[in-house]
C-alpha cells in the first residue's frame, strides 16, 4: 500500500507493516506500512498549497469534478464492488448496494450549488446584509472498516465541493477501496493536493487530531474511540464530529405483519454480517408475539454463510461475537438459532458467523447492553409498550430505534418516546436518504450537526456575514 499525496501514490518509509487479509478466505491482499507524522505533514502541506486555488474556484466549477466522478463510479461499479467484497467480506450484492449509495451521495453533492446560495436583504435604506458559506481549509476524515467506500463518500463529495481540501485516513483493515477512489477522483479532474490519503493506525489518528493546520475532523467508528477523538480534536480547538457505536432496539407489537416483520428483522440483523451501526441488535417482544419469533427463526434459517451472508472482518471479531453468544447461553438465555463454529466449505480460513437468534435475554446481560457487531439479535420480552420503551430509553446509545405495528397511534407514541436520532416504522434500518442527514444521539454521536445531507453544509463550511452601505446621503437611523 502507498499513500496518495499531491495527486500521486507515494511510498511509505516505515518498518511497521500490517498485513491486509480477506475475511472471506484469509488470503493476504496487501502489506500496509504505517505512516508517520512526517507523512501526515507532507499531506497537509500539499492540501494547504492546493487550498487557495481550489477554494477560490467558483462552486459551480468545483462541482463539475463530481459530475464526472459520479459517472466514473457508475462505469466502474462492478470492479469497485468486487474490491469492497474482497477486503471487507460482505456479499457482492451488498457491495454493489454500497457503491450505489456512493453514487447517491455524490449526486447530492452535485446539488450543493443550489443549496449554498446564501441570503441577501436590504435591512435599511441603502444597507444590505449578506451571508455566504466559505470553506474551512484543510479538513480530515477518519473512516471505519465496515463500509470501505460508502462512509468515505459521506464526507469526500460534500467537503470538497464546499471548497475544502482533505486528508483521509482509511481503516487499516480495508485500505484498498480508498486507493481506487483516489484514482477515480484524479481521473475526474480533481486538482492535485485537494484530496490526500494517509494510511496508518492510531498513531496517525492522534497526529491528525493534534495537527495545527487541520481545521476540522470527522470520525466514524466505535464509541470508545469516538470519545477519544472528539476530546483530543476539540482539545486542540478544532471542530469535530465523531460518530460512535449503537445498540438499536426493534419493538415488535402483536399486531405487526408477521411475514414482513420477520423478513425485515432478519435482514436488519444479518445484512453486512451485522457490521453496521444501524443493524438490529436487540428486539423487544411486546406481549404475545411468539408466532412472529417463529417466523424470524424460519427466515434466519434461509441466511447461509458464504452465500447470502458475508464474513465478519477478521478472526478476532468472530471469536468475540461467539463469546457473547456463549456468555448469554451460560446466563440462561435460549439460543434459538446458533451461528457459532461456522465454517464455509472451500473458505475454511474465512471469518464467518452464522445468523444467531437469542431468546429470553435479560436487560442486564452483555448481549442486551453492548454492541456486538455481528449477525446476532437478542430478544427481550415485555408485557407493555411502556416497559419496552423503558428498556430502549435505558440504552446509552442513540443511533436508531424501530417499531413494527399497524397501529398509527402507538407508532406515533413510540416515535415521540424513543431516545434515538433515527426512527423506523416497519423499517429495521431507518437510514435517511439524501438530502436528509445521517446521525444519532447520546453515546452514538459527539459533536453538533451531521456530516451528510443538508446538515453537513454547516459542518464543512463557515458562515461569513457582510453588511454594506453605499449611500451616505441617506438619513441615519438605528438600523444603519
Amino acid at each position: 500500500m502507498q499513500n496518495f499525496i499531491n495527486g500521486r501514490f507515494t511510498d511509505i518509509d516505515s518498518t511497521r507493516l500490517l498485513t491486509i487479509t480477506s475475511p472471506t478466505d484469509g488470503r493476504e491482499l496487501a502489506l500496509m506500512p504505517c505512516s508517520t507524522a512526517a507523512d501526515l505533514d507532507a499531506a497537509v502541506n500539499a492540501a494547504k498549497a492546493a487550498f487557495p486555488a481550489w477554494s477560490q474556484t467558483p462552486i459551480k466549477e468545483r462541482v463539475q469534478v463530481f459530475f464526472r466522478y459520479k459517472y466514473l463510479l457508475e462505469r466502474d461499479l462492478q470492479e469497485l464492488a468486487e474490491l469492497v467484497s474482497e477486503e471487507n467480506g460482505k456479499t457482492l450484492g451488498e457491495a454493489i448496494a454500497e457503491i450505489e449509495k456512493c453514487i447517491e451521495l455524490t449526486e447530492f453533492a452535485t446539488s450543493l450549488p443550489q443549496l449554498v446560495t446564501g441570503e441577501i436583504l436590504e435591512v435599511s435604506k441603502g444597507v444590505e446584509c449578506r451571508t455566504e458559506h466559505v470553506p474551512l481549509g484543510v479538513v480530515a476524515s477518519i473512516v471505519p472498516f465496515n463500509f470501505p467506500s460508502m462512509v468515505p463518500n459521506w464526507t469526500i463529495p460534500n467537503a470538497l465541493t464546499l471548497g475544502n481540501c482533505m486528508i483521509i485516513k482509511p481503516s487499516e483493515k480495508v485500505p484498498l477501496s480508498l486507493a481506487r477512489i483516489a484514482a477515480l477522483l484524479k481521473e475526474a479532474g480533481l486538482p492535485d493536493g485537494v484530496f490526500n490519503i494517509v494510511n496508518g493506525d492510531s498513531e496517525i489518528v492522534n497526529a491528525i487530531c493534534d495537527h495545527p493546520s487541520i481545521e476540522a475532523v470527522s470520525f466514524v467508528g466505535s464509541t470508545k474511540v469516538a470519545k477519544l477523538v472528539y476530546q483530543r480534536a476539540t482539545g486542540q480547538l478544532k471542530r469535530c464530529l465523531a460518530l460512535g457505536g449503537a445498540k438499536n432496539h426493534l419493538l415488535v407489537l402483536p399486531d405487526a405483519k408477521p411475514d414482513m416483520t420477520a423478513q425485515n428483522v432478519v435482514a436488519s440483523m444479518s445484512g453486512c454480517a451485522g457490521q453496521r451501526c444501524m443493524a438490529a441488535s436487540a428486539m423487544v417482544a411486546v406481549g404475545q408475539v411468539d408466532h412472529i419469533i417463529d417466523k424470524i427463526c424460519a427466515e434466519a434459517g434461509k441466511v447461509i454463510p458464504g452465500k447470502n451472508l458475508g464474513a465478519v472482518i477478521n478472526r478476532e471479531s468472530k471469536e468475540k461475537i461467539e463469546r457473547y453468544i456463549t456468555e448469554a447461553e451460560q446466563q440462561g438465555a435460549r439460543i434459538l438459532i446458533d451461528g457459532r463454529n461456522t465454517v464455509v466449505e472451500g473458505k475454511e480460513q474465512g471469518s464467518y458467523v452464522g445468523p444467531t437468534v437469542i431468546d429470553y435475554v435479560k436487560p442486564d446481560m452483555a448481549v442486551a447492553r453492548e454492541e456486538i457487531f455481528g449477525p446476532v439479535i437478542s430478544i427481550l420480552r415485555t408485557n407493555t409498550v411502556d416497559e419496552a420503551l423503558a428498556i430502549e430509553n435505558a440504552n446509552p446509545y442513540g443511533n436508531a430505534a424501530a417499531v413494527y405495528t399497524q397501529n398509527g397511534s402507538l407508532a406515533r407514541y413510540i416515535i415521540e418516546k424513543a431516545n434515538a436520532g433515527m426512527i423506523g416504522v416497519n423499517i429495521g434500518v431507518p437510514v435517511p436518504r439524501e438530502p436528509f442527514s445521517f446521525g444519532g444521539w447520546n453515546e452514538s454521536k459527539f459533536g453538533v450537526g451531521d456530516i451528510t445531507g443538508k446538515s453537513s453544509i454547516e459542518f464543512w463550511s463557515k458562515l461569513k456575514k457582510t453588511t454594506t452601505k453605499w449611500n451616505p446621503e441617506a438619513g441615519i437611523n438605528w438600523m444603519s
